[in-house]
Order: C-alpha cells, then sequence, then structure tokens
C-alpha cells in the first residue's frame, strides 16, 4: 500500500469513528444493516448515494443544480446532517454544481476528486465553500482504494496519463464499489475508447452499472457491456437536446440482459443489497 492509499484509509477510519457520526448512525441513520444504493433524479446529470453497512454515507457527484437536497433530505432525517466522503468524478457542471449546496447544509468529512479543475464559473464557488468549511481534500486516480471494514470502492481510472488529456470525460473518476457480496461499477462520462482500456486491464463483472454519459452512443459499447454483464442498469439522465439515453445503448443494454431504470422516467432508484440479493425501490 503506497502513501496516498494509506492516507485516504487513515482518514476514512478517523472519520467514520467520530462520536456525533456514530450518534446519528444509530439512531437517525439509513439502514445499519444493508448496504444501499441511490440513484438520484437530479435532472440532466449524475448524483448516487452509496450508504455502506452502519450508516457510512458516500455521495458521488451531485447534479446541475441545487435539486440534490430535496433528494438527500427525502432520505435522511432532519438532524442527519453529515456526508462522510463527497466524490466529484470530474469538474463539469452537471456533476458538480449540486455539491455546492450540498457541502453549504450538510457538513463533510472529506472531498474526493480527480484533481481537475473546471473551466465554468461556478467551480470557483465550490472551491470556496470546500475551503471556507476546512473540508480535508484528497486526489485519487487508478489503483488508489478506499476502505471501510469488508466495503472497498476501487478506482479504476483515471491513469496518470489520461489526467493529461483536455477531455474531461477521459479524466472521470471510474469506480468499483464491493459491498455485500455484490459489486457496482460508476462510470461517470467515460466513452467506449476507455470503456476499451478498462475492459483490457481489469475483471469487470459486476451486478449493476451507472451507465456513462447519460446513455450517450458513444458509450457503453458492445464489448464493453458483454465485459460488464450487469444484471441492472442505471440511466441517470433529465431532459435534453443530446438524444439521451440513444437508442442503440438501450437496445445493448437489453441485449445483455440488463434490467434498464432511468431517472427521467422512473425517479430515484433505491437498490438494497443484503448478500448478493438486490432488492430494487423506484421513489417516483
Amino acid at each position: 500500500m503506497d502513501d496516498k492509499k494509506e492516507i485516504i484509509l487513515l482518514i476514512f477510519i478517523l472519520v467514520v469513528f467520530d462520536v456525533f457520526i456514530w450518534w446519528q448512525v444509530l439512531f437517525n441513520g439509513p439502514n445499519k444493516k444493508n448496504a444501499e444504493l441511490y440513484f438520484l433524479d437530479v435532472g440532466q446529470g449524475d448524483a448516487e448515494l452509496v450508504v455502506l453497512p452502519g450508516g457510512v454515507k458516500i455521495l458521488i457527484d451531485a447534479g446541475p443544480n441545487n435539486q440534490i437536497l430535496n433528494q438527500l433530505s427525502s432520505i435522511f432525517s432532519p438532524f442527519n446532517r453529515y456526508i462522510d466522503l463527497a466524490i466529484l468524478s470530474h469538474p463539469q457542471t452537471d456533476h458538480f454544481t449540486g455539491l455546492i449546496d450540498v457541502l453549504k447544509r450538510y457538513q463533510t468529512g472529506i472531498f474526493i476528486s480527480n484533481g481537475q479543475k473546471g473551466t465554468a464559473r461556478s467551480f470557483s464557488d465550490l472551491e470556496k465553500i470546500i475551503k471556507e468549511n476546512k473540508i480535508k481534500t484528497i486526489n485519487l486516480a487508478a489503483g488508489d482504494k478506499i476502505r471501510y471494514q469488508n466495503n472497498y470502492l476501487d478506482i479504476l481510472s483515471p491513469s496518470k496519463d489520461l489526467l493529461l488529456s483536455n477531455e474531461l470525460n477521459d479524466t472521470g473518476l471510474t469506480i468499483k464499489l464491493n459491498t455485500q457480496g455484490a459489486s457496482a461499477l460508476f462510470t461517470a462520462d467515460i466513452d467506449s475508447k476507455i470503456e476499451e482500456e478498462l475492459s483490457k486491464k481489469y475483471n469487470l463483472d459486476i451486478d449493476i452499472l451507472k451507465v456513462a454519459h447519460h446513455g450517450s452512443k458513444y458509450s457503453s459499447s458492445e464489448n464493453f457491456l458483454i465485459k460488464t454483464s450487469p444484471r441492472i442498469a442505471v440511466i441517470e439522465v433529465g431532459k435534453n437536446s443530446y438524444g439521451h439515453p440513444a437508442n442503440e445503448v438501450l437496445n445493448r443494454l437489453a441485449f445483455v440482459g440488463a434490467q434498464i431504470f432511468r431517472t427521467d422516467q422512473d425517479g430515484t432508484i433505491k437498490l438494497i443489497i443484503n448478500h448478493s440479493q438486490i432488492n430494487i425501490l423506484k421513489r417516483k
């Protein structure tokens, strides 16, 4: 384990053992035995909430506006205002804008990103709130790992070379979660080129797929979907002019036998994982 991995593990342990957090977990937290995954309905953007057994909360992206606040308030109790990890996959507005309001309202243990700076003017607002709230920040890339008890989040991408790309979508943090005997892959906005690289490098057989780039036709290649063979595929999408999700992607997902959900049609998708069993709830 290199220094970065030791640091992230140490800080994560310190965060989750804070007395205040455990008071929240015991009396106000979500389900304490099972893992819960929420694919939040925030319109045309990404926002996922992972709640590990024990109540540890990890927010991955937060959508294009403050709609995320309504989603979180419907999940947490009014007294539960702590998020252990806030992860930004890459600095585009449909992924980070909602984080500004989240970090204003919720105490946050650690902010994790790929280290890239966004070009949108509002990205400076995100940096400002992180600094004002003295939130610990850590940059991660391929090869890094976050571990809590028997739960793992493996960072599969970007590599150091990809971080030099001028295409922000290439730099998105791609994360594989293993929890309770099931696995999920969070793919940010990567395209088929990055998917192909990951397919060659990793064992990508998973249960749950966060479909890349809102169902763009340039992602979710047939080869990638065959390699991942997801049982459940969730497309986070809202009203848009890009043609998301593409019919080609929907057909490819159906071809590999994935059960398909869309936040624009199904609302927030909640998955409860217990020893490889996955229960699906829709919160339209």
